[in-house]
Parts: structure tokens; C-alpha cells; sequence
């Protein structure tokens, strides 16, 4: 149960951290003054994902059920970071790494000190729909890989933050980004990446890690002539989306790397007939060579932003008497998905979300969803529907766990709809290609829920409700513990056979990352980044979040004293309700066509009508009278505001600045 925070209990945290720090003076393998390590007893967290099946399970059970109580803060180190922090951190040999939008970090896992940190600038012209970001790294033969916004693929030296070689993936001027951690598989290195937003068409690429040498390129958008290229028309695959901005896993038994591809381009898909693979599907290669085994298409000629890309956990299931290896994933077309991964083929699929419409059902033996008539009609007549789940999804970035010992996936869930209508495209390098206007719905709180799924059955175990869904993560422990942080910077422990909430902690900002658990020198540590940002803060308008501060920094926690426990329980601080009363206001036509461009073009940074809450800049706030300001920012961009060149015309730019300024 919960205690309250004493005077007693800050000072015996302060003195268990100078006790931490009393050790350190010795030199560790990584150069500099480090803590001293009994390093039989330390584990190392090599993978995103944390190993690679990528099911965030930790067999570490020193903080369990009758444990908990007693779990305090150890240390916190501020990374510097206001754009929103989803790094996981990686631990090697008593060091952490962890990564930001633009630096990366080398710390004492055991005290927070900072070892070194490599800043690393990128190309102004970069673009990234949904939040700058970056969530991690990877760890092999002595070296640590990440990849930058801009697109440049990196080795770094772990002793030193030196640069060992660096390589262009492809230009950012094509409108492509890379946000997500590299993976290894069988001595191979492979990354992904996003551009779908802008109608870039995505790929994988393997690399040898050692060198950066390029190995192998798989298109998730086949050229004509290429298997899969009968399922689109005309050109529409030359701007198909189909990005691999989230991190796959990888099965050495089989020898098969797992890797799930983006919604297709433009959202709008009366504008491209036929089932525009890749895209929404499942992708099994060999890492050697990028040879495509076999795929899974979760949501054919899809219209409404449901990504087939989020992370695919590997396990073994009893099904039908008989085990067998599966591939599991939350989709985010709100249902949850059980495929034989040794070949591709369908199993089950169980809706997780509240609600759904976008289909009247998937086919029991081929995993074909039927489109609803509510989407056919509307794909006919153009008008505007409500369609739950919204893009955000049934789950968005928040990686899933799954624990062998519970039989059940933890999964941050989201039930948000929205109002969605289709557009006549109109594409242009580099300005978002989405052929839809869109409004998130704002009824049907809580928007959110911690959902414990049996992946067998579908049935849900129990169900955690947050007012604003989490979207960070969740790691399960042989303790049976379930961690996840929330969104509004609540750090939780929950039972995980039961759904009861143990214990919380409120950090110093929102939580946006997953959380690992590490033990060094006979100790069980449990980290997670904690910084406010991300796609939900800014086109949410949750008005939950309007008081949430930014601020990237590590916490990391550890079993102390009974007398020690420094978990506090603190309701979320509401902004205060307005008792303003508005008109509506008139607009001129200029103003209303702004508005549009606005919303098109900008409102992934800013929020739709200017609302976000993550951005360095109100633009409400921008004066009336500095158009040329305005303008130099667009074109030339200012700090991590990408400079959009010409690809606005002068006339849009003055239409836009009508909008911002009226």
C-alpha cells in the first residue's frame, strides 16, 4: 500500500545516495572515474526491447509483490531535452545509454553521474511528422548504433562518445526521418524509417556493423514488376507510405528477422485501388540478405492512418493442444493479432479497443478484415464519419510486454475516435500527403486503459483506466510486477496477475518512454525517462495535459528502507475551467483558407488550430505585424523548425500567416 512521504524518509534517501556514490574512484573498463561493479551478479540490456523477442520481460524478481512498498528514488539526471523524451535506456557493464532527439548520453547506472554526451546536429531541412524524437539505441561487438533525424546511421565508441563511422541512409530533402533504435540480427544491422506522412515510400536496409558497409535494401513499396506491385494502380505506388519507423524483433532459431511496415499514402484510399502491399503487413526476412520469407497484411487499401508496424513479441502458445511459435501484435486498428510465425499464417485476431467500426468483422481463417459500410459509403460519397479507433490507434508507439509466467500481453490501450473525411489529393515533396480532414472526437473519457490480454483466448484479465491514455510502455518481472508510466508523469507499479495498482511516484514531467530494470552489484534497479511531448500532446487537445511541464530527465529507482519509502499519490492538476464567454468569431475567406493550409501542413508540430502543447513557440502569440519574421522562418527554418524551402508557394505562406495572425 501507499505511504506518505516523511522528512525521515528524504533523509534517509539522501544519505542511501552519498552511500551509493561512496564507492566511486575506481576505473572502470569504459575510461574515467566509475562506481566499483561486482560484475557476476550485473545484466547488461543490449536490445531495444530488451531482448530480442522484444517482449520486455525481466526475469529479475527482487522487487515483487511483497517488495514493492519499499521502492524509492535512487538518483535522476537531466539530459537537457524539451522535446519529449521516448528514449529506453540500453546498460552495458555498468554504464546507461540513452538517447534524445539530438545527443546521446553515457552514464553510471549505479549513481547518475554523466560520462560523456555527443551532440549531434542535424540538416535544417529535415522534416518528421510526429514529434522529434529519437527512442534508442543498440549494442554489439563493442560498439553502440543510432540513427539520426537526418537520416545518418551511426557508430559510436562506448568508452568515449567518439564517432567510429557514419553513413547517409538517404537524403532528408526526400522527406524521409529516423526515430526508432537499430536492430541486430545474426551479425547484421538493420534500421528503418519513417517519411509515410509525406508519402515516402519506406524500406529496410542492412548493414554490416562493423565497417557500415551497405548490405541489402527490402522496398516496402514494390516497384512495378516486383511481387506485390499488382496490388496498387497507376503511380500511386511511387508515393505509397509503407514507413518502418518502429523496431522489429528477431527469432535466431528460425533465423528470421520480424519487421512491420506503415499505413499507405494518401489516408484517403479511394485515391489508390487495390491492397497496397506492404503496406499495414507483417514482413519476415533473412537478415543476411533482406529476402522476403513471408507477410501478413493486417488492414488491406487501408484509410484511417492504422499502421501495421507496431512492435511484433515473440513466444510459444498452447493453441489447439499443441504448442506452437507465435508472433503476437496490438494492432493499432484496435485488434490483437496472433500469427505462427514460422510461416505466416493467420491464427487469431481479438478486439482490444472499447470500440471499433471501421470493419464488420476479420475472417476467422485468412485474417481478411471486410471493410464496414459505414468506410464503403463514405469512401463513395466523401462526407464525413466518426471512425473509432482514430489514428492514434488502438495502441500507438507504447511497447507491449508479454510474460511466458502470466500468459498475458500488457498493453497501454487508447479509445479515442475520430471525425475523418476524404480529400482529393495533392501531392508535393515534402508537405504532409494525408488527403483527409480530421478532428479528434473529445467525448468518451477515459481515453485510455492498461489492459492485461490473454493473447489465447482474447479474453481481457483486467482493465487499468487513465483519464489520458499512457503511451509510454510496459516491462513485466518474474516478481509479477507490471511498470508503465503515465503521460501526465505518474510512474506506476501494478500487480500483474490482478490489475491492482501498487505503488506510483510522480516524476518531474510527462512519461513517455518504456521502462527497463537492471541489477547491478546485487541490487535490482528499475529506470525510465520522464520528459513531456510526443504526436498525443500536440494534435490531442487533451486539456489534461495543459499543465505538464517539459523537461527530459532518467529516474531510476531501488528497493530502501521500509522507513524510506518515497511514493507519493498526487491527483493530476487540472487546468482551471473557463468561465470566459465567446463569440464566434467571423473569418474572412483568406483567413478560412489558411486555416486548411494550417491544419495540413503544420498542425503535427503546432496541434490543429494552433493548439499544441508541444512546441518551443505559441503561435497564438505570434505578432501581427512581423510578417517578414513569419516568412523567414518557413522558408530558411529556425531552430528545430525545418526550413520548408519552396515547397509552399508565397501565396500559401500569406494565406497561412492571415490564419496565425487573425
Amino acid at each position: 500500500m501507499l505511504k506518505p512521504f516523511t522528512i525521515s524518509s528524504l533523509l534517509l534517501l539522501v544519505v542511501f545516495s552519498f552511500a551509493l556514490q561512496a564507492g566511486a574512484g575506481k576505473k572502470s573498463a569504459l575510461g574515467g572515474s566509475a562506481s566499483t561493479l561486482s560484475q557476476h551478479n550485473d545484466t547488461n540490456i543490449t536490445y531495444y526491447g530488451i531482448t530480442p523477442d522484444v517482449n520486455r520481460f525481466s526475469p529479475l524478481e527482487q522487487i515483487n509483490l511483497d517488495t514493492i512498498d519499499n521502492l524509492t528514488p535512487v538518483w535522476s539526471l537531466a539530459l537537457g531535452e524539451t522535446m519529449g523524451l521516448q528514449t529506453q535506456p540500453l546498460i552495458v557493464d555498468g554504464v546507461m545509454y540513452v538517447t534524445t532527439h539530438n545527443s546521446t548520453h553515457a552514464i553510471e547506472a549505479l549513481t547518475g553521474r554523466q560520462i560523456w554526451k555527443l551532440k549531434t546536429e542535424y540538416a535544417k531541412e529535415t522534416l518528421n511528422c510526429c514529434g522529434f524524437g529519437n527512442r534508442g539505441l543498440s549494442y554489439f561487438n563493442g560498439k553502440i548504433y543510432r540513427a539520426n533525424l537526418d537520416n545518418r546511421l551511426m557508430a559510436i565508441d562506448p568508452a568515449n562518445g567518439d564517432i567510429l563511422w557514419e553513413q547517409e541512409v538517404i537524403d532528408p530533402a526526400l522527406a524521409y526521418s529516423m526515430t526508432s533504435a537499430p536492430l541486430i540480427a545474426n551479425g547484421v544491422l538493420i534500421t528503418g524509417i519513417a517519411g509515410s506522412e509525406f508519402g515516402a515510400p519506406g524500406f529496410l536496409d542492412g548493414w554490416d556493423p562493423e565497417t557500415g558497409k551497405h548490405l541489402w535494401r527490402f522496398n516496402t513499396i514494390p516497384k512495378p514488376g516486383e511481387a506485390g506491385s499488382e496490388t496498387w494502380t497507376g503511380d500511386a505506388w511511387r508515393t505509397g507510405g509503407g514507413g518502418t519507423w518502429i523496431t522489429g524483433s528477431y527469432d535466431s532459431d528460425l533465423d528470421l528477422v520480424y519487421w512491420g511496415a506503415a499505413n499507405p499514402a494518401p489516408w484517403s484510399a479511394k485515391e489508390r485501388p487495390g491492397d497496397n502491399l506492404f503496406t499495414n503487413t507483417m514482413l519476415a526476412l533473412r537478415p543476411k540478405t533482406g529476402e522476403l520469407v513471408w507477410h501478413f497484411q493486417f488492414t488491406p487499401n487501408g484509410t484511417f492512418d492504422h499502421d501495421g508496424n507496431n512492435e511484433p513479441l515473440l513466444a510459444e502458445l498452447k493453441i489447439g493442444g499443441k504448442k506452437r511459435k507465435v508472433l503476437m501484435q496490438a494492432n493499432r486498428n484496435g485488434f490483437f493479432y496472433v500469427l505462427d510465425r514460422t510461416n505466416g499464417k493467420f491464427i487469431k485476431a481479438h478486439q482490444f479497443v472499447d470500440k471499433q467500426n471501421w470493419t464488420d468483422g476479420i475472417d476467422k481463417v485468412t485474417g481478411r478484415p471486410t471493410r464496414s459500410k459505414l468506410v464503403e459509403d463514405m469512401l463513395k460519397t466523401g462526407d464525413e464519419v466518426n471512425i473509432w479507433p482514430s489514428a492514434l490507434g488502438g495502441k500507438n508507439v507504447a511497447p507491449v510486454s508479454y510474460s511466458a509466467e502470466t500468459g498475458l500481453a500488457y498493453v497501454n490501450s487508447i479509445n479515442r475516435g475520430w471525425a475523418f473525411q476524404p480529400l482529393k489529393p495533392d501531392y508535393r515533396l515534402g508537405t504532409p500527403y494525408f488527403a483527409a480532414n480530421y478532428v479528434l472526437m473529445q467525448s468518451g473519457r477515459p481515453f485510455g486503459a492498461l489492459i492485461a490480454i490473454d493473447p489465447r483466448t482474447g479474453k481481457i484479465k483486467w482493465r487499468y483506466r487513465t483519464e489520458v491514455p499512457m503511451n509510454g510502455g510496459t516491462l513485466v518481472t518474474a516478481g509479477n510486477i507490471v511498470f508503465t508510466g503515465a503521460q501526465t508523469g505518474e510512474f506506476y507499479a501494478f500487480n500483474a496477475k490482478s490489475g491492482k495498482k501498487l505503488w506510483e511516484y510522480r516524476t518531474s514531467s510527462g512519461i513517455l518512454a518504456p521502462p527497463v530494470t537492471y541489477l547491478l552489484d546485487g541490487t535490482q534497479y528499475v529506470a525510465v525517462a520522464s520528459g513531456f511531448g510526443g504526436l498525443y500532446s500536440v494534435v490531442g487537445e487533451d486539456d489534461h495535459l495543459k499543465n505538464i511541464n517539459h523537461g527530459g530527465a532518467i529516474w531510476v529507482f531501488a528497493l530502501g528502507e521500509s522507513t524510506a519509502n518515497a511514493s507519493i499519490q498526487a491527483a493530476t492538476l487540472l487546468p482551471p475551467p473557463s468561465n470566459v464567454k465567446t463569440t464566434k468569431k467571423i473569418i474572412s475567406a483568406s483567413v478560412d483558407k489558411g486555416h486548411d493550409l494550417f491544419n495540413q501542413n503544420c498542425a503535427f508540430c503546432h496541434g490543429r488550430d494552433m493548439s499544441a502543447g508541444d512546441t518551443t513557440f505559441d503561435l497564438k502569440t505570434f505578432p501581427k505585424n512581423d510578417k517578414p519574421r513569419f516568412v523567414s522562418a518557413i522558408v530558411n527554418g529556425k531552430s528545430s523548425m525545418p526550413a520548408w524551402g519552396d515547397k509552399l508557394s508565397s501565396e500559401e505562406i500569406d494565406l497561412i500567416y492571415s490564419y496565425v495572425t487573425h
